[in-house]
């Protein structure tokens, strides 16, 4: 999930902040000569643009996941010894149970 802290970090890079927790609400305290406070709807809206860019690598991160689970240098190494697809097919699978959107 997308935070406050990296809509934050995503406007205004290096900029100095911080956040007080005042019972369930994190107040933004702005420390930063330089660059100006984003505001309230510029946070907001970043917030939803970096959580639609998350949630649309999904596949990605999905894909990348059962990629690790093989063991892929094996794999290619038996193939080419016998001859066989077992990477190939592997791989193929993955991709289609998670397609690109």
């Amino acid at each position: 999930m997308i935070t406050l802290e990296n809509a934050l970090i995503s406007l205004k890079p290096n900029a100095e902040w911080t956040l007080e927790d005042n019972s369930d609400v994190n107040t933004l305290v702005w420390a930063d000569s330089e660059q100006t406070e984003p505001t309230a709807l510029e946070i907001s809206n970043e917030v939803i643009r970096l959580q639609a860019v998350y949630d649309s690598q999904l596949y990605a991160r999905t894909r990348k996941a059962k990629y690790d689970l093989l063991n892929q240098d094996e794999m290619r190494y038996d193939d080419t010894k016998n001859s066989t697809t077992t990477w190939v097919d592997a791989i193929d699978a993955i991709k289609v149970a998670h397609p690109k959107p």
